[in-house]
């Protein structure tokens, strides 16, 4: 979710509701603070405390009392619910034993109640029965608990607790609050997605689903794929985005259904594991407020901010809220189960190191209000801890926290068959808790033990449950290791053995050497060996090694070689966010406007780039969209685009106009080519179309390429025995600061032996290739060539004549290569001998 250059050292503890890339501005604020964009609906009578309404606590008092709860007083009539004392385990609702019995954990509340409200009551936020619960039978331990039977029909649930509101002590509580139960499985809010809830709220009421013996789901038989994690090849995607755009034709667009509509695109790509960005249950109207460049509103698009762990994003099922927001379990699983079938993956991108409760500022939801000392890592004066750039930082090392962490993503592989996780910002899973000390984690105290809060660690207690466990060892895990407090592990990562790591240096490494940059040859080289230098000094594997150029948080592929630098005045900030190192080339002209021979050989390095990830050891992963080469306007930071962006105001226009209009022909064409506006967040599927016999065939062909060579998905790093380094002749690299070439041959027990070379220089060369007595090497890719002599595959027309048409430098054993291009030859048995 953060570019890792970027870091937040100075802002640790912040005094605002702070979000990296968000609008600076708190968006849900006490009474004191100004709400801006959230119009908030005051509970009925809440100003008043007559019958037959009773105010639950003063809430002006605490600066609420525009959010104060009010429930009827209930009448002289029986209960509804049958009442017993409950179990303190499991966590969550539970139905069993012909009712439900309900866990909560809160150490600090000095009271809990029990809120169950009719789905017509809730936007009204009316309480429709309260169960108060009693110290003495509902509470073990720190675990409040009760046990109900009777008619659930049309019924969610939430808690109140009450206790001290301290925030200097780190304590949130306030009856008036209807709070989230974190292990609450669907959430019910609002049904739409972008639709403003009652009286034009941004935050309505939640509430939780209350489960039923009688919820199944038909899973016929599905089975966990269990891929060597070797032979991925990880395509990060967003649901919404996938098919939101109307070129989709999809009956269910954006959302899960939608994306279960495509997922023969991605098979033809040859993808075999998607990684989802977040679908928790987030708020997307969270950022709510008005973009003055754009005239429209901001929206959370990405979703890195979770209400709810265990809860799939409702707005991103078809059925919205129905089924009592069973809906959205069923819909994700139906994803997860028709992806196994097309023998796809599915990984969930997870953020456990913030929520959306922000800071002191934030809203009281969920965790905040249930014990927030023991939820978020707080200073001594109760302040937060902001190494997540967002407010608040998961304190993911208390005991009671790292238990939930652990439970909820046994869930996600139980109970919705998910095959692994992307844990954003992971290297905060790493941070010593709030109140750290050695009997807190260990049970015993240790000589000279003095660990402030935050400190790194090096066998984190989290990452040693979920390495250890018995139900995670076996699942894909891997870590963003990194965070905005400046730490960063890519390489030296607690591991165990088993956790794979977003690899940003071969990101950096190989946008630099590709575009040409003098003194990356040897770096590149590491790269393309799955990075031994990171990962094999600590006995891990090349695929420890998450390979990307390209992911959601900066450039898109195509506009990584359109565009030297942001453009983000869209997102309303002044173009003050996101990333400013790109280490990008726009190929001699900024922009989508431009000359012919420049777009040609912004098309060549797209080549270059994707040819890199599929023939580097490690696991290669695709952004969504590159695959046809999806612009984004040089926007580096989208996370709040869910509509057109203009690119180019009318001031540019008349500016671009003035300087090459010569007639009104070349005017009517520029005006015709030129893009006004993106839906920048949106698959593009008539763009797609148009790449499928240019670039989306190169990437289809490259991707089953790479599947069926057995050298290019190692499970140990590259020797001597089987790849050997040339230069401009063979056997003799240059390592110098001055090379911008590598090449190397690769013994293959399926192709036999490959010869992949790279010129990164602004001059082509004629390279000498190695001597194979009885062979002779054949052209199988060359990036410099237009498609579709890119992939020169066997079922191409004039495969042959293309051949031939090398033959005069393969009879002499050389290969003409342009500048900036790359080339893959295969050997075979020479027939003339």
């Amino acid at each position: 979710m953060k570019m890792e250059l970027q870091s937040l050292q100075s802002s640790l503890i912040p005094n605002h509701f702070s979000r990296k890339s968000a609008p600076k501005t708190c968006l849900r604020c006490r009474k004191d603070k100004l709400n801006v964009g959230i119009p908030s609906k005051a509970f009925a009578n809440a100003g008043k405390n007559v019958n037959p309404f009773v105010i639950l606590n003063n809430a002006s008092e605490r600066v609420d009392a525009e959010t104060a709860v009010v429930v009827e007083k209930p009448p002289a009539r029986a209960r509804r619910f049958e009442v017993f004392s409950g179990q303190p385990t499991p966590f969550g609702a539970t139905a069993r034993d012909g009712g439900v019995n309900f866990a909560v954990s809160s150490g600090n509340a000095s009271s809990a109640t029990l809120c169950l409200i009719n789905l017509s009551d809730l936007p009204e936020k009316r309480v429709t029965e309260q169960i108060a619960l009693d110290p003495t039978n509902n509470r073990t331990g720190d675990v409040w608990h009760v046990f109900l039977k009777g008619d659930f029909e049309d019924m969610v649930y939430g808690y109140r607790f009450d206790g001290s509101f301290s925030p200097e002590d780190g304590l949130y509580f306030d009856s008036s609050k209807i709070l989230i139960d974190p292990y609450a499985k669907a959430v019910v809010s609002r049904g739409e997605y972008g639709a403003l809830g009652p009286d034009e709220e941004c935050w309505p009421q939640m509430a939780c689903v209350v489960p039923s013996i009688n919820d199944e789901f038909d899973w016929e038989g599905d089975l966990p794929l269990k891929f060597p994690q070797r032979d991925l090849v990880i395509y990060e995607m967003h649901v919404r985005g996938f098919t939101r755009h109307e070129s989709s034709n999809s009956k269910f667009p954006g959302t899960y259904r939608g994306l279960v509509e495509k997922l023969d695109h991605l098979k033809k790509l040859g993808i075999n594991c998607i990684e989802l960005m977040p679908c928790h249950e987030f708020n997307e109207l969270e950022y709510y407020s008005y973009n003055s460049v754009l005239g429209d509103y901001k929206v959370n698009f990405w979703g890195y901010s979770t209400i709810n762990y265990f809860s799939p994003m409702a707005r991103y099922s078809s059925a919205g809220v129905g089924k009592y927001g069973l809906g959205a379990v069923n819909e994700f699983k139906y994803l997860v189960r028709e992806a196994h079938k097309r023998g796809i993956e599915v990984i969930m991108d997870v953020v456990f190191n913030h929520t959306a409760e922000g800071n002191e500022n934030g809203p009281i939801l969920s965790f905040r209000g249930l014990d927030n000392s023991v939820f978020y890592m707080l200073a001594p004066k109760g302040e937060f801890y902001n190494y997540s750039g967002c407010g608040n930082t998961f304190n993911c090392n208390h005991p009671i926290v790292r238990q939930f962490i652990l439970d909820c993503l046994r869930y996600w592989v139980t109970e919705m068959h998910v095959d692994g996780f992307r844990f954003d910002l992971a290297s905060i899973l790493t941070r010593s808790s709030s109140l750290w000390d050695a009997v807190n984690v260990y049970g015993d105290a240790i000589e000279g033990e003095a660990i402030t809060i935050g400190t790194p660690l090096s066998s984190p207690p989290l990452i040693d449950m979920i390495s250890n466990d018995p139900i995670l060892h076996g699942v894909k895990l891997i870590a963003e290791a990194w965070d905005c407090g400046g730490l960063y592990q890519v390489g030296i990562f607690p591991h165990w053995g088993i956790w794979s790591e977003w690899n940003g240096k071969y990101r950096d490494i190989v946008r630099q050497f590709i575009k040409g940059t003098d003194g990356f040859a040897g770096a590149f080289a590491e790269c393309l060996c799955g990075s031994p230098n990171l990962y094999q000094e600590g006995g891990r594997k090349p695929w420890n090694s998450i390979n990307f150029v390209c992911a959601h948080d900066g450039f898109t592929l195509a506009d990584l070689v359109t565009y030297n630098s942001k453009h983000n005045l869209a997102n309303g900030e002044d173009n003050k966010d996101g990333e400013n190192h790109n280490n990008s080339w726009n190929c001699g002209q900024e922009g989508e406007f431009a000359s012919i021979s420049v777009k040609k050989l912004r098309r060549r390095q797209m080549r270059n780039f994707f040819l890199c990830l599929m023939v580097s050891q490690g696991v290669p992963m695709i952004y969504m969209g590159d695959e046809y080469g999806h612009t984004k306007g040089g926007n580096n930071n989208t996370y709040c685009h869910d509509n057109f962006v203009i690119l180019y105001s009318k001031a540019i226009l008349h500016y671009i106009l003035t300087l090459f209009i010569i007639d009104l022909a070349v005017s009517l064409f520029i005006l015709n080519e030129l893009p006004l506006y993106l839906q920048i967040n949106y698959f593009r599927w008539d763009k797609m179309e148009e790449a499928e016999s240019d670039f989306f065939r190169y990437c289809c062909l490259m991707t089953k390429f790479r599947h069926e060579c057995e050298s290019l998905g190692l499970n140990d790093f590259p020797t001597a025995e089987r790849l050997q380094w040339h230069g401009h002749t063979p056997a003799t690299p240059d390592w110098s600061d001055t090379s911008r070439f590598v090449a190397f041959t690769l013994i293959d027990s399926v192709k036999g032996e490959l010869y992949i070379a790279f010129n990164a220089s602004h001059i082509g060369v004629t390279v000498a290739l190695p001597e194979r007595p009885g062979y002779r090497w054949e052209p199988l890719v060359d990036t410099s060539k237009a498609a579709p002599y890119d992939f020169l595959s066997d079922d191409l027309a004039d495969r042959d004549t293309a051949v031939r048409q090398y033959a005069h430098f393969l009879d002499s054993n050389l290969y003409p290569m342009l500048s900036y291009s790359s080339i893959i030859l295969s050997l075979s048995p020479d027939d003339n001998i």
